[in-house]
């Protein structure tokens, strides 16, 4: 496959594994978008074998865990080399990492994630929450901004930019409790649950519904202030980087405030934001990178990620 080709292949990938971020994509210009396309078609591939899914579709028990970890490191190792892989979206991270020269440590913690839960790990603590966060989701961050130009040396605003996949895992996590917790999976850390005085592995059950639902509202808090603090790094992206950022932080953002507002419903069915309310973030958003005075947030308090 040549690269139009794998392109095309990771439009695809977007197109049905992530709506919202579909729609945030089309924003960047041409060369950022195809990029962000890329690193997208990899860590949703990655995703799916670790979790046995089709494009973030339906989870399955998976039953081959170290073994589907060894063939993302695999594929990852022989796509950095330079090598055909016959996977189009190992290719597409063969392809964005030389272009963007993505640090090998970011992929290498990217992968880390998956290994986590190749271990069947869960959370003791909120730090040990945010670690994972990071490894699934903040090191992407850190990889978008990379490929939207930010200079892999520039701490300050890669640390913006984790916050941001902080902030999307967060409200994943506040969203997909039930099923998380259908294949045997929960994300709640035990320090949180102890507090409540829930059982470990009980929390599904429908008398402990008053008190999960103050553990989403945690986490929407949480999500909050990591959304506030990435949107102060959006600002030093280029226009249309920063409006594709800032589109995508109000439309995930929405994921967390709805669980919040749904309370012990929040449940019942998967929560997701509608067409005409991306389309509402969409605009906006553009008012908001056009004027470009996000409101000064202090990272002090903040989880801190591995340099």
């Amino acid at each position: 496959m040549d690269r139009a080709a794998i392109v095309a292949a990771a439009a695809e990938s977007i197109a049905r594994g992530s709506k919202s971020f579909a729609v945030a994509s089309k924003l960047f210009d041409r060369t950022t978008r195809e990029r962000a396309w890329l690193l997208y078609s990899w860590c949703r591939r990655c995703d799916d074998l670790a979790d046995g899914q089709d494009h973030g579709g339906e989870r399955q028990v998976v039953v081959d865990p170290m073994a589907r970890l060894g063939t993302i490191r695999f594929l990852t190792d022989a796509a950095l080399d330079g090598q055909e892989t016959g996977d189009a979206a190992f290719d597409a991270l063969g392809i964005v990492a030389r272009e963007c020269k993505i640090p090998r440590r970011f992929i290498d913690d990217h992968i880390a994630g998956f290994a986590l839960d190749a271990e069947d790990w869960s959370p003791r603590s909120e730090d040990d929450l945010l670690r994972y966060c990071y490894h699934v989701a903040g090191v992407v961050g850190c990889m978008m901004a990379v490929v939207m130009g930010v200079d892999p040396a520039d701490d300050e605003t890669l640390d913006r930019a984790c916050d941001l996949g902080l902030a999307f895992q967060l409200a994943n996590i506040a969203r997909d409790i039930s099923e998380d917790d259908a294949v045997g999976r929960c994300y709640l850390p035990l320090d949180w649950l102890v507090e409540a005085d829930i059982p470990p592995g009980e929390h599904m059950r429908p008398h402990y519904r008053s008190r999960l639902a103050d553990m989403a509202w945690w986490l929407a808090n949480m999500v909050g202030e990591y959304e506030a603090s990435a949107r102060v790094g959006a600002a030093r992206l280029p226009f249309r980087a920063r409006w594709a950022v800032l589109a995508a932080a109000g439309i995930y953002g929405d994921i967390a405030r709805k669980v919040d507002a749904l309370d012990q419903a929040a449940w019942d069915h998967r929560v997701i934001t509608t067409g005409g309310e991306k389309a509402g973030w969409v605009a906006r958003a553009f008012g908001q990178a056009l004027v470009n005075r996000p409101k000064a947030v202090s990272r002090d308090g903040l989880w801190q990620r591995p340099r």
